[in-house]
């Protein structure tokens, strides 16, 4: 291992991940400086942020403070509760551009604290004076009406007028005098030196922000992350955490929430069921042994072929087919608990477990199998599940197939930054407007920057005085902030058109398996045929609520 250098983390994912694009519009959110309120507008029917308050409205973070704060402490911090799979995204690289705005944000704190230290603590009075003027104009800036922002800066240059007139009529002389002066002119030179340091980390954080959504190479910079004396064992605990985030995304267990679906895969949207006696061809004759898996391990490597056919027409993208164990939680479930044990690696259940559930464990309380075959299209944007199971109840086989999507992510994640402007009225042509540009810091940002700055060292204080952000549970990057694909024209056209060349695979293949263990086949076919009919013009329904 090599000391004292600094790791730059991934770049951007590499052309042809299927990942881009939703990976990068969530990472953007770490950049972000609208309000925090703005992250209720991507929240959907099954997952709420919230928007915890605090005490201190000068204290308030703003989305890209309180986000980024919020999913390093969820997804690395010690002892964390397990986290759902973030399918069709990249969930390291979104924790990794956290962790470098943040980075870039305690570098910019750290320079405002000087300041903040020099210009306003040596000169108390004149800070806690000046302090609770934009405390007051914050509030009434907050209020509802048209009038509130007139009054606001009104009561500010108000306090600058009679600032003016205390420095001209000093009321009393000697050093307590001239301490006065300075404690009324100092801080405002502290602001002036703060606002330049503030817009140049604005000016980086926004570039930033607008490269990941343009899809230009941006590193994060997170250089906590590597060890640089053999004594440091805060970055070696970091490196494992991400990489502990990284095995967790891999893992081949997942969890039903009821009308929710399966969580970090969408909601059911279609089921199609199989289900015939199983009958010898030769009444004089036995059915040669066999069990769910094997009828599972030939579907599978049919599945693997779907990106082959006979005509050079593009069709499928190479699928994804894994084998998954289902856990059953509840609706209203706040965490989830994954496997453990013997047969549970890194996350991973084993092989031999695998097995165990797909042929003995297919009624009655416990976890499920499923085999999965899963696409991720649209730049990670859509992410299409066919999940399959087998089951034999007495002398009934039932092969069932069933459809999940998870939709693009929210749109207010792909919103690039705009350059503050205001509209004013033209000097000559007083019935025209015309737009000036602004800031990208204003005065109130200055200070409430300013304020915070000194308090980040503490994290879990600055929360309480100025508030923050609540994530759902149970917590997944993806599926948190996942639109329904179905007003999207061509995604749902995918999803619908995915079910019938998959359902035709699963069917031939166990169809096949039957056959060479001595079942008739010729009921299995004659359903297989019906549900062929029936599945060639699907429409997406919520098949996991139940009209009962």
């Amino acid at each position: 291992m090599s000391f004292g250098t600094e790791w730059d983390g991934p770049q951007v994912p590499v052309s042809g991940d299927a990942g881009h694009a939703a990976t990068s519009s969530l990472a953007s959110a770490a950049y972000r400086d609208s309000p925090i309120e703005e992250i209720k507008k991507a929240d959907n029917e099954w997952h709420q942020s919230t928007v915890k308050p605090g005490r201190i409205a000068l204290f308030r973070p703003n989305l890209g403070e309180a986000f980024s704060r919020a999913v390093v402490d969820r997804m690395l911090a010690p002892g964390r509760k397990p986290l759902i799979q973030s399918f069709g995204s990249e969930p390291r690289f979104v924790v990794e551009h956290c962790l470098a705005a943040n980075h870039l944000r305690r570098e910019r704190d750290n320079r405002l604290t000087a300041v903040t230290v020099l210009c306003g603590l040596l000169f108390l009075p004149g800070l806690i004076g000046w302090l609770l003027v934009f405390q007051l104009r914050a509030l009434v800036a907050r209020r509802d009406g048209k009038r509130a922002g007139p009054l606001a800066t009104a009561l500010l240059l108000g306090v600058g007028a009679l600032s003016v007139l205390f420095l001209i009529k000093m009321p009393f002389g000697g050093f307590w005098a001239w301490y006065a002066r300075a404690a009324v002119v100092v801080p405002v030179l502290g602001w002036f030196l703060a606002k330049q340091i503030c817009e140049r980390a604005a000016k980086d954080l926004r570039a930033r922000w607008d490269g990941l959504l343009s899809g230009t190479s941006v590193g994060a910079k997170v250089p906590e992350a590597v060890p640089r004396s053999p004594d440091e064992t805060a970055a070696e605990e970091l490196r494992q955490s991400l990489a502990r985030l990284s095995a967790e995304q891999q893992s081949n267990s997942v969890f039903y929430a009821g009308p929710k679906g399966i969580l970090g895969m969408g909601t059911r949207w279609g089921a199609w069921q199989l289900a015939e006696d199983l009958v010898p061809v030769d009444p004089a004759r036995e059915i040669h042994p066999f069990r769910s898996w094997d009828v599972i391990r030939a579907i599978h490597d049919q599945l693997g072929l779907l990106e082959r056919g006979p005509l050079n027409t593009g069709g499928f993208p190479k699928p994804s087919v894994r084998h998954w164990i289902v856990t059953p939680i509840g609706e209203k479930a706040g965490a989830v608990s994954r496997p453990e044990g013997s047969d549970v690696e890194a996350f991973q259940v084993k092989p031999h477990a695998i097995q165990e559930i797909c042929n003995k464990q297919q009624f009655g309380s416990g976890d499920r199998y499923y085999l999965g075959v899963q696409w991720t299209l649209w730049d990670g944007q859509l992410v299409l599940t066919m999940l399959i199971s087998v089951t034999v109840l007495h002398e009934t086989l039932r092969i069932e197939v069933t459809g999940h999507a998870l939709g693009p992510v929210n749109p207010l994640f792909n919103a690039k930054p705009e350059a503050p402007t205001k509209e004013v009225t033209k000097t000559l042509k007083p019935w025209e407007t015309r737009s000036i540009k602004l800031p990208l810091v204003g005065t109130d940002e200055v200070v409430r920057l300013a304020a915070r700055a000194p308090l980040t060292w503490y994290p879990p204080l600055l929360n309480w005085l100025g508030g923050s952000l609540g994530l759902p549970e149970p917590f997944g990057l993806r599926h948190a902030w996942a639109d329904q694909p179905w007003r999207h024209r061509f995604m749902a056209d995918d999803a619908l058109r995915a079910a019938t060349p998959v359902l035709r695979v699963v069917h031939s293949a166990a169809i096949k398996v039957l056959q060479e263990h001595g079942v008739d086949t010729e009921k299995f076919g004659a359903r297989s045929s019906s549900l062929s009919g029936a599945v060639q013009d699907p429409a997406p329904k919520k098949a996991d609520l139940y009209d009962a």
